[in-house]
């Protein structure tokens, strides 16, 4: 005789992180999509269907990248959210020295890093050192959630482990982090092999300006030029910093930042420039 149980509801989520994402797979950039083909070989079955629509309709509430650690809440079928606890294996120091003794042979490596981008053949890389960049195994990582589900992983684990593969295509160094070391971290690293040089992110300084050796312009000021600010014109591309900075981390808006701040960058400019032309339709 077989046992029969109602499965249970998940409660509806207040606030919960929005995949940018709409529909299709998580994640555009090979090594995010590299991470979710790491989950999907691990024969999870319907919790990965269950784990996919809990990490689309917004269930997890938050997620905390550590070296070595991550933490989420997702929201569940009882009131307090479930508590999931992922440890990933590290690499040791000396691991991480191998590593980048291997890249600093490739300056295309070290450019693409800077830039933010993961270098198509990294992987190579770490194999040929005898290591992996994404945890191989499910004994690599070790997964835990306070829900009543026996198995493990459960449907909250896989719907974080979803948005954790958007998390890395925004910033693939978090996949770094998660084994063990920083950004910052692994470029002094390929520094220190002579990959990355000093004088690469340093500012370019300006001579300083002379000041005038008569105190009353000094404090009064003298009478700008007429062709101070030279052409004046809308920027040609629309929001450009917020672009440059890429999408906020874990966004929780139905609509991408970025989308949502367009528009007002858009208006701001043309009222910007209209105020400074001296146009008389700008209104109050």
């Amino acid at each position: 005789m077989g046992w029969w149980y109602e499965p249970s509801q998940r409660r509806e989520a207040k606030g919960g992180i929005k995949p940018q994402s709409k529909s299709g797979a998580f994640g555009k950039s090979w090594w995010a999509k590299r991470w979710i083909a790491t989950l999907e070989t691990f024969d999870l079955g319907s919790r990965l269907t269950r784990g996919r629509s809990y990490a689309r309709s917004g269930q997890v509430l938050s997620v905390d990248i550590q070296p070595g650690r991550i933490r989420a809440k997702v929201q569940g079928s009882q009131a307090k959210p479930y508590g999931v606890d992922m440890e990933v294996k590290t690499l040791s120091e000396a691991e991480w020295q191998r590593v980048a003794e291997a890249l600093s042979g490739q300056a295309l490596f070290a450019a693409k890093l800077m830039a933010g981008e993961m270098p198509d053949a990294i992987e190579e890389a770490f194999r040929g050192v005898g290591l992996s960049l994404f945890p191989a195994t499910m004994k690599e990582i070790e997964t835990d959630c306070t829900c009543p589900d026996w198995s493990n992983p459960c449907k909250h684990i896989a719907a974080v482990y979803y948005l954790l593969g958007e998390e890395f295509d925004r910033d693939p160094f978090l996949i770094f982090q998660m084994r063990g070391t920083t950004r910052e971290a692994f470029l002094a690293l390929l520094g220190a092999h002579g990959s990355v040089s000093a004088g690469e992110d340093a500012e370019e300084t300006l001579p300083p300006e002379p000041l005038t050796a008569q105190g009353q312009l000094f404090w009064t000021g003298q009478a700008l030029p007429d062709d101070l600010f030279g052409e004046v014109s809308a920027p040609p591309v629309t929001a450009s910093l917020p672009r440059r900075l890429g999408n906020f981390p874990f966004w929780r808006g139905e609509h991408s930042l970025l989308d949502a701040l367009t528009p007002s960058y858009a208006q701001a400019s043309r009222k910007g420039l209209q105020i400074f032309l001296g146009d008389s339709e700008t209104g109050g």
